[in-house]
């Protein structure tokens, strides 16, 4: 895998709780699979997407934003490049530090009692 990008779209979370994520808080997948990995430009995206708004393409009528967080500038472009030829926002989250597994660990948790529709999501307005 070195030199190559590789995508973590997991989410960490305890699912026979749905109460917590399964690493340490100062942490995350992301971060542990970029330990593993240390040649490859690890980039964290797709985890705050439904696969039913990555198909459909839409949340609420809106566009479906894919968050990326990654501390490699071109794995996270050439990522950018991908997602915005299905036809779906990307935007930059920022550092892999950033990993965005609260943000899906809050989704799936809304979805799993009821709050949030599996079809439904996060939609970012700019």
């Amino acid at each position: 895998m070195a030199g190559k990008v590789v995508v973590d779209i997991t989410n960490p979370l305890n699912f026979e709780t749905f109460d917590s994520l399964t690493v340490p808080s100062d942490s995350s997948a992301a971060a542990e699979l970029s330990a593993s990995l240390p040649d490859s430009r690890v980039v964290k995206a797709f985890n705050t997407t439904f696969a039913a708004t990555l198909s459909s393409g839409t949340v609420g009528g809106l566009p479906t934003t894919v968050l990326m967080a990654g501390d490699d500038a071109a794995a996270k472009s050439q990522l950018a490049e991908v997602v915005t030829a299905a036809g779906l926002n990307a935007i930059d989250a920022g550092a892999l530090s950033r990993a965005l597994e609260a943000l899906g660990f809050l989704q799936i948790s809304l979805a799993a009692a009821e709050k949030l529709r599996w079809t439904g999501g996060f939609s970012v307005v700019a």
